[in-house]
């Protein structure tokens, strides 16, 4: 029984880079990107407020000049409040609701235009969480990046809201944030078990349905050929700006 995929480095690198075209002329300002917008993103940051994933996420989109609309989701208790956000899980909820409403109000202003969630630690529990709340095939794809939900999380639902499915990229040298801080202070999702991001989610398959749900995700475990893009394995090197580019852009063209 098949049940999700997981791809190789070599194989991921491959079919990722093969896919990575040049869609903006040249030339424009660096605080826009080059041409139309094809595409909104919204990006959600781990706990405690620091937003660095979603800035280094907007200025690598513009430096390439691809034709996406960014949007950071604001949804922590505020800057260093790492536990609150980590624990919270009513706080999460309510947040997953509010942004399942931001991306409800963009699909319908612009029906064809693509809407992408990507999300970092704990923002992933929150991105989880919208997917949930949206109808069948509203979004174009999910990304999660060292997500810091339960192995056992039941993608299910976030799997049947986005027609590209979900890509999750994880790392078991991610050993302090997704290793002793889970085990200080259990997933997002308030479990106590292994994070996703640091072994990869276990797909839920009771029934042929299920089976097609979870055709729609892709796993990429770290190696240390992703190094010389930034990633070393750690919590924070899933949005390096050389990885971004080779690995998490061309998932959004």
């Amino acid at each position: 029984m098949k049940q999700g995929t997981r791809l190789s480095w070599p194989l991921a690198t491959f079919l990722l880079l093969s896919s990575y075209v040049v869609l903006c002329p040249q030339g424009a300002a660096a605080a826009a990107p080059a041409c139309a917008t094809q595409g909104i993103v919204f990006v959600v940051d781990g706990a405690g407020g620091f937003e660095a994933a979603s800035r280094t996420f907007r200025e690598t989109v513009i430096a390439e000049k691809m034709p996406l609309e960014v949007r950071v989701f604001h949804w922590t208790h505020g800057y260093c409040r790492v536990f609150a956000d980590q624990m919270h899980a009513t706080h999460m909820t309510r947040s997953g609701r509010h942004l399942a409403d931001e991306v409800l109000r963009c699909h319908e202003a612009s029906p064809g235009q693509p809407i992408y969630l990507v999300g970092h630690s704990a923002g992933c529990g929150v991105i989880l969480r919208a997917a949930a709340n949206l109808p069948p095939d509203t979004l174009e794809r999910i990304v999660l990046l060292a997500p810091a939900v339960a192995t056992d999380h039941d993608l299910r639902p976030a799997l049947a809201s986005a027609c590209r499915g979900i890509d999750a990229f994880y790392s078991r040298r991610d050993w302090a944030c997704l290793g002793v801080g889970v085990l200080l202070t259990g997933t997002t999702d308030r479990r106590w078990t292994m994070a996703a991001g640091k072994v990869g989610f276990r797909p839920i398959v009771n029934d042929p349905g299920d089976e097609m749900l979870y055709a729609r995700l892709r796993q990429y475990p770290w190696d240390s050929s992703l190094s010389c893009v930034g990633h070393k394995g750690g919590h924070y090197g899933s949005y390096q700006p050389a990885f971004l580019r080779a690995f998490v852009l061309p998932l959004l063209n």
